[in-house]
């Protein structure tokens, strides 16, 4: 019986790669990119399982055991998406009520979502852990492995970018619902 080796899942790497990561790209419109790592993990893992205990057998027809492989990978990786997505909704929505919200005062989840796309990763990683997970400066700071003061330096940054990117499109927005709605 012909055992997978490295050499064999290189050739079908020449072989299948592209339409594997077309194939991928159909299953991930959204996320491309991760599409193109959906592929590159499953020629990894085939590396390891060639690797480990001198490979397990050839499947009979390669190219679509590559396929189904894959689109198990892509349906994971889709499952765990909404999955994230449901608890950082619920994270979001868990949060009791202290003050009574004025119209004026809500902002658009769509701006917020471009405000924190634009910060850097670094002052991204440093909102996200102190406003979504609750930590604290001190717990955010050992987390990334900066000091306290360095975090809450980088956190006030943010906060004041994402308010004035926020407070910018906003404007923009009203001044052209005016011009669209005269009086």
């Amino acid at each position: 019986m012909t055992r997978v080796n490295p050499a064999m899942i290189a050739d079908w790497f020449d072989a299948h790669g592209r339409a594997l990561v077309l194939y991928a790209r159909q299953l991930l419109p959204e996320r491309p990119v991760q599409a193109d790592d959906l592929v590159q993990d499953l020629f990894v893992k085939l590396l390891a399982l060639a690797a480990d205990c001198n490979g397990s057998p050839v499947p009979p027809n390669p190219a679509a055991w590559l396929h189904k492989c894959l689109r198990n990978a892509c349906l994971d990786e889709r499952r765990g998406r909404v999955r994230r997505q449901r608890r950082e909704q619920s994270a979001a929505t868990d949060r009791p009520v202290w003050f009574e919200p004025r119209p004026e005062d809500l902002i658009d989840a769509r701006l917020a979502q471009c405000a924190m796309e634009s910060l850097p990763e670094l002052a991204r990683q440093v909102v996200t852990l102190r406003i979504w997970s609750g930590l604290t400066l001190a717990e955010v700071a050992d987390v990334t492995g900066m000091g306290v003061s360095t975090v809450h330096d980088h956190y006030r940054k943010a906060l004041s970018a994402m308010r004035s990117m926020i407070e910018t499109q906003a404007a923009e927005l009203r001044s052209r619902h005016d011009v669209s709605n005269p009086p």
